[in-house]
């Protein structure tokens, strides 16, 4: 039996935001019934273009319908390029964690939602020239190949949990595993790298300073947002944000979901982004 956070329960025994929105500005329908998972999403946008409000119909398991639910709460009062940046990571944070079996929920409602942003700007919901990997679930080889690069998946049942891929028939296994070790050995992506040497404070902190006036920064000021670094202590890092950022409703999904993402991948993946109190 899988251990679920009290939040899981929450959002299974009480989702919100069920329902379909009639005219809605962004559709999308992924998975399928046969499969044993599938969603529908639905959202219409403000007058000031961000996601006034987003409802959704599930067919599957606990997981599925709290993966669900916490989508469309997160999504909500953002825009449509703060909601490209959720990623299936975020959707399983707010609930508390889910268990490995159940990642794939996550990533359905990930799926969801790129695609219904996608409908919404009129552009291909399906990447051409994809191809179907495994059978039994639908799931292409671009999917399985975004999913071992974002999530660091380096074994197939690591993609099985997260795509449900090879979870059927395990004849695309070997396929799998051949994606597996074309990301890492064949030149798309490094293998994962040895730990970095200890750093010294002062060298994580000059290393910090860096990585967010060369990364971080010029990011955020392109949404109107900005960051100061206010302090770091041991691996906490704090910091304080500035402009569009300090009143957006997404800035805690800012800070986990991209400014504490590049420190760790650029510096120490040890760090911790905290917001100044207020």
């Amino acid at each position: 039996m899988w251990e679920y956070t009290d939040k899981v329960k929450e959002h299974f025994l009480n989702p919100r935001n069920v329902g379909e929105i009639e005219n809605p500005d962004g559709v999308a329908e992924v998975g399928s019934i046969a499969c044993g998972d599938a969603l529908k999403l639905t959202f219409k946008l403000d007058e000031n273009k961000r996601i006034k409000d987003a409802k959704f119909k599930t067919f599957g398991c606990a997981s599925a319908i709290a993966s669900s639910s916490a989508l469309t709460e997160i999504i909500k009062g953002m825009t449509l390029e703060e909601a490209m940046k959720v990623t299936n990571q975020n959707i399983a944070d707010y609930l508390g964690g889910l268990p490995e079996e159940k990642m794939h929920c996550s990533v359905l409602g990930q799926q969801a939602l790129e695609q219904a942003i996608a409908n919404c700007k009129g552009a291909p919901q399906k990447e051409p020239g994809a191809e179907i990997i495994c059978e039994c679930f639908g799931i292409t080889d671009r999917e399985i190949e975004r999913a071992v690069k974002e999530n660091h998946l380096t074994t197939i049942e690591e993609v099985t949990n997260y795509t449900k891929a090879g979870g059927g028939c395990t004849n695309c296994h070997e396929k799998i595993q051949g994606i597996i070790d074309r990301i890492y050995t064949g030149g798309t992506q490094e293998a994962p790298k040895e730990p970095k040497p200890k750093l010294s404070n002062i060298q994580k902190i000059r290393m910090i300073e860096e990585t967010i006036e060369r990364e971080i920064r010029p990011s955020l000021k392109q949404d109107g947002g900005n960051i100061d670094l206010i302090d770091v202590i041991g691996n906490r890092v704090i910091v304080a944000t500035r402009g569009a950022c300090a009143t957006c409703q997404a800035s805690q999904l800012t800070l986990k979901g991209f400014v504490e993402y590049k420190l760790r991948e650029l510096v120490s993946p040890d760090l911790v982004v905290e917001e100044e109190p207020s």
